[in-house]
This record gives C-alpha cells, structure tokens and sequence, in this order.
C-alpha cells in the first residue's frame, strides 16, 4: 500500500462543528416544537373555560379533572398513555441494542422516536379538547411529583463521579458499579416518570400547566435523543436540571400558602450551588460570583422572614441527598437480586 494511502487511512475524521451535528440540529428543532406547543396550547386555553370540575378541597386535591367522568373519558387518556409508554420503551430497549456507543449522527430509531412524541403531543392536545381528562382521574395527585423528585435525584446519583455531589467531591459508599448499572436503565424509569406525567395533566392553559408542559416536551425530546452526544451534554442536561426550579416556584406561587416560592426557588438553587454547577468547568471566580449572585437576594428576602423559615433552602437538598442514598439502597438491592439470578440460571 502507498504511503498516501496509508495516511488517508489513519486520519481521523474532523468533528463536525457543534451546531451542523444531526444531534443537536435534532434538539433545536425539537425546543422550536416544544415552545410551539406550548404557545398552542396558550392559545387555546380559553376553549377549556367551560370545562365543570368540582370545587377546590385544598392542597392534595387536583382540581382539573371532570366533575363527572365516563368510561370514555377515561379510556381517552388510559389508551394513548399505554400505548406511548410501551412504544418509548421499546424504543429505548432497541436503542441499547443496536447502538454502539455514543454517537453525533441521528440513527433510524432517533426519527421514530421524536415522531412518536411529537405525535402523541399532538393527539395529547386533541384528547383534552375533545375528551378533557388525564389520568388524574384515577390517580393520587402527589404520584407525579414524587416520580419527578426521584428522576432528579436518580441524575444527582449518576453524576457523582463526574461532577461530585457535594462541592465537587463524590458522595462516599457510591461504588462505580452501582453508577454503571444507574446509568445503563435510567432510560426505562426516566420514560415512565416523563410519560405519566405527561398524561396526568390535561392541557390547561395556567401558568404552573404551561411551564410544566414546556419541561415535559424538552424532556421527551431529550428521552428522545438517547446515546446522542447532545444527550449527554453537560450545559443542556443542567439547563433541564435548573428548569425545575422555575416550574416548581411557579406552581408554588400558585398554592394557597404565603412565601412558600421562595423554599423552592432557593431550594433548587442550593442544589445547583452544592452539585450541578460542578460538572461545568467553571473558574473558581465565576463559581464564586454564581453564589453572591443567588445569596444576596436568598439573605433579602429570608432577612424580612421569621426565624423558624430560615431552614426552607435546605429541605430540599437534604431530601435530595438523602434520597439518593436511599436510592442507591434500592438499586444496590436490585443489582444483588439481578446477580444472584444470572448465577441461578
């Protein structure tokens, strides 16, 4: 063989620049349709005005949802939710199958999967226009939250040797293999906690509603972009981290409970000041300027507040972390319960 041809052989091909990789044309086109949607379902949020519920009973009462369901009703939501939780699923089990390793160049099951949840977006919006109900009809309020609150905490549990979980540092008693084994079946419970999320809501058109559904849309593109290079990209997958504490003080101006935003506002930004922004690569000035940038209005505001709500930033860290541990207690259980079968078979 030639010298020339040798060398035409070894050489590398050069990376694409970031924004002509398929990937990432992928997640721009996909936020374009995640806002648009959002703005769709604004817009129409005045045809739902007549829609009767029953009165308000608090807290722990979701309030939209048919004062008198039907069996049709039910199945509307019931229906499309079964059939886009298997589809994603299996998408992702196909993904991990035929996949390699990361990769720039959308495969075949990328186009299947965004159509896939970009049409049930849109037979989603159709559904509550036409049948109104999500599944809330038939499930407790809290199920959401609680599945959104463990996927979070699943991502702090999977970044800890990257970035660290306290101060840049790894929690202690998290092995690499337990890591390993997170990361390689987080896709099944992040699909489910999307999903179901996704269909206990009808499409209402208020504030909490409209941000809910734009985090919910960019996250099923991401779900959908699984073993991209873009999936894993540090600054987008902490944009979606940091997005909760918009939402989450969003709802929360909209409870019956004076000052309570501010607990999840500052909660969620303890979290990115103790885990999140470590993974970036930030000079130590600018980590610095970040936390003055979200003290000084934490010490304002809690500085007019009782002493007693002086612990609010911190319980949602300490549920974090302690949720993580609890956590890695499950998973370390179902690796065991995994090992011990394969040793059986």
């Amino acid at each position: 063989m030639a010298v020339q041809d040798r060398q035409v052989l070894d050489e590398k091909p050069t990376p694409l620049p970031f924004k002509e990789r398929e990937d990432t044309k992928a997640l721009a086109v996909g936020f374009l349709f995640s806002l648009s949607m959002t703005f769709l379902i604004d817009l129409n949020a005045y045809r739902l005005e007549k829609v009767p519920h029953l009165p308000d009973e608090g807290p722990l009462w979701y309030y939209w949802a048919l004062s008198e369901p039907t069996f049709w009703t039910r199945l509307s939501a019931w229906v499309p939710y079964f059939c886009h939780q298997v589809a994603h699923w299996y998408l992702i089990y196909y993904g991990q199958k035929h996949i390699q390793s990361p990769t720039t160049k959308l495969q075949p099951v990328h186009y299947v999967c965004l159509a896939l949840n970009g049409f049930f977006s849109v037979l989603h919006f159709v559904q509550t226009h036409t049948m109104y109900d999500g599944l809330a009809q038939e499930v407790n309020v809290t199920t959401p939250q609680v599945a959104v609150i463990i996927m979070l905490i699943w991502v702090l549990l999977m970044e800890n040797y990257r970035r660290g979980l306290f101060f840049g540092k790894p929690g202690p008693f998290l092995s690499r293999d337990l890591i390993h084994f997170a990361r390689k079946y987080h896709g099944f419970f992040f699909s489910w906690c999307i999903v179901y999320t996704f269909w206990f809501h009808p499409m209402e058109g208020t504030s909490g509603h409209l941000w809910g559904f734009f985090y919910t849309f960019l996250l099923m593109v991401q779900g959908s972009l699984f073993l991209t290079r873009v999936h894993m990209n540090k600054w987008w997958t902490v944009s979606l981290e940091l997005l909760v504490s918009i939402h989450g003080t969003v709802v929360a101006f909209q409870q019956p409970f004076p000052g309570i935003w501010s607990m999840f506002l500052f909660g969620f930004l303890a979290m990115f000041l103790i885990s999140q922004m470590h993974g970036l690569g930030l000079p130590f000035v600018f980590k610095g300027l970040i936390v003055l940038l979200v003290l000084f209005p934490a010490v304002l505001i809690y500085s007019s507040k009782p002493l007693k709500n002086l612990s609010e930033p911190l319980r949602i860290p300490m549920i974090d972390y302690i949720g993580v541990y609890i956590l890695a207690g499950v998973l370390y259980v179902i690796m065991w319960c995994c090992g011990n079968r394969r040793k059986s078979i």
